[in-house]
């Protein structure tokens, strides 16, 4: 890892991490709507989904970290389930790809901490 593949993993990671606990909280508040305004939330959690993932192939593409590719698959597969209708499983692969980003925040971070870019 190189400093700005470094600093763009950090910065992308916490944008994403909120993003997907965004999508999380979203989840569980459809589930507690009325059954006539639940395709109205559903498509706002598509459309957070869709800008999520946009910023993580966005990290991988400007900063080169192949370990982007794994919480892509997490976020295509929660897409899948909100798509398919059982949006309440998407939760399990948000939290899969919230684990992958962390992996991939914290490494960045280690990076710029100990080339003293950070404190």
């Amino acid at each position: 890892m190189d400093t700005k593949a470094a600093i763009i993993s950090f910065s992308q990671g916490e944008k994403v991490k909120t993003g997907l606990i965004w999508c999380s909280q979203a989840v569980q508040l459809i589930q507690n709507l009325a059954q006539e305004e639940q395709p109205g939330g559903l498509a706002l959690l598509q459309s957070l989904l869709s800008m999520v993932t946009n910023e993580a192939q966005l990290a991988r593409t400007a900063g080169g970290d192949e370990a982007w590719l794994e919480a892509e698959k997490c976020l295509n597969t929660a897409r899948v389930m909100i798509n398919s209708g059982v949006s309440e499983e998407a939760t399990y692969h948000f939290t899969q790809a919230l684990s992958q980003v962390n992996r991939i925040s914290q490494r960045a971070m280690t990076y710029l901490v100990d080339n003293g870019l950070l404190k």
